[in-house]
């Protein structure tokens, strides 16, 4: 009996041994919860990056790309077999419109043209005497019936022998420049051989096609820049003249023609362009990074950073927005959105609920990364960061035009544009 008591008092003892150890070790986690408070409540905050929404000139363009060709440009071939007795003119020579450059050998042709000629004159003459006649009513009206006929089949004889007189001589169809002549003096041709080509190289053209869902804002007139990768760093005006009626059911693309002005012989037909065709710009868009936007269930949504109810805190707003153009790492907001508005770039994941309390990091800075001080420091803090990258668009679309348009002025260029004129204008 004894004994059991002893073990009894024995076990009472560890009992309350351990039961003052557990109080010990857990006293210290007590005494210090107040002071981890502020901690854990301060990370319940997420962290975020945000940006502001600028205004700048957006431009509505879209990038293609075409191939130079001739505003006018043509082979020349005899219509007729003969030996080229002259040749004259010079490989790369500027031409004007109906100058002979190419003589046939003519003898036989010309021969027939003087035995016309005369045939005409005893024709004219015989007919001249025959109205004489007839009005001393010496002969009958049928015979100067018969005489006006040989009259005019002389006169078809003439015109048949000029004409193929006419068709041993080659003349330049249009103002232009000469190719590389592919005959020589002597060498017999047979029709149809090609035996120079001819450049209206003053305005050329580029060809270009654009999707379809362009075929309603492009129209004649409207500008559009390119640049070919044989002349790096210059850039080109091009006027749209003209577009295609027929959306190619292949490629479901439309063909559009513009011209350039060329008469400083810069460009060259067959030139590879990068055409960015232009369709208007927007002067005072308002933008913000593309990062910046979470589309869900058909629609486009914002997280916009706004004051909270205690001071010195932020919180999260989810905006619908309606978006407008877009260039690269820029997205126009037409609606939803108003100009030095604070919109999260990184960290929508962590802002499920509205109204979320975010602390804002400037990962601009070189300690990135530290949380901002209050809502002012959150307002000016992404100025930086977003206005920087914001003026890159702004001045990359409207520059280009400038540069493009500035071009031409300052060579000095006399004269009217040619893509101005008619295709078929003489000049």
């Amino acid at each position: 009996m004894a004994y059991q008591k002893k073990y009894a008092l024995i076990a009472v003892v560890g009992v309350c041994v351990a039961s003052g150890v557990a109080w010990w070790s857990q006293r210290p986690a007590a005494v210090d919860q107040p002071s981890a408070a502020p901690a854990a409540s301060g990370a319940k905050a997420p962290a975020v990056e945000v940006a502001k929404v600028t205004s700048i000139t957006m431009v509505d363009e879209t990038q293609s790309v075409g191939s130079l060709r001739s505003r006018q440009g043509v082979m020349l071939r005899p219509e007729v077999a003969g030996r080229v007795s002259k040749i004259l003119f010079n490989d790369g020579q500027r031409v004007r419109k109906g100058q002979l450059l190419v003589q046939f050998d003519d003898q036989l042709q010309a021969a027939q043209v003087a035995q016309a000629k005369a045939e005409m004159s005893i024709a004219a003459a015989n007919h001249k005497r025959n109205q004489e006649l007839v009005a001393q009513n010496f002969i009958s009206k049928r015979s100067l019936d018969e005489s006006a006929a040989a009259l005019e089949v002389a006169q078809a004889k003439l015109d048949l022998a000029v004409a193929t007189w006419q068709r041993l001589k080659i003349v330049a169809p249009f103002d232009g420049v000469t190719g590389l002549r592919q005959v020589n003096v002597g060498d017999y041709l047979k029709d149809g051989t090609d035996v120079v080509n001819i450049e209206d190289i003053d305005a050329v053209l580029v060809d270009f096609r654009l999707p379809e869902r362009f075929q309603a804002k492009v129209r004649p007139g409207q500008k559009a820049q390119l640049t070919v990768d044989a002349l790096p760093g210059r850039p080109f005006a091009a006027i749209v003249q003209a577009v295609d009626p027929l959306i190619d059911a292949n490629g479901r693309s439309v063909g559009v023609r513009g011209c350039i002005d060329n008469r400083q012989q810069q460009l060259r037909p067959g030139m590879f362009a990068r055409v960015n065709a232009v369709f208007g710009s927007r002067p005072s868009a308002l933008v913000i990074p593309e990062e910046a936007i979470v589309p869900q269930g058909g629609r486009t949504f914002v997280v916009k950073v706004v004051p909270g109810d205690k001071p010195d805190t932020l919180v999260s707003q989810r905006v619908a927005v309606k978006v407008g153009l877009r260039q690269p790492g820029k997205v126009e907001i037409v609606e939803g959105l108003e100009l030095d508005d604070t919109v999260v770039v990184a960290g929508h994941q962590r802002l499920q609920k509205e109204g979320t309390p975010v602390r804002v990091v400037d990962m601009s800075r070189p300690g990135g990364g530290k949380p901002a001080a209050g809502p002012a420091a959150a307002a000016s803090a992404p100025v930086a960061a977003a206005s920087a990258p914001a003026a890159t668009p702004a001045s990359a679309g409207p520059s280009k035009a400038v540069v493009a348009s500035a071009a031409p002025a300052t060579q000095a260029l006399s004269g009217p544009n040619p893509c101005l004129r008619g295709a078929d204008a003489t000049r």
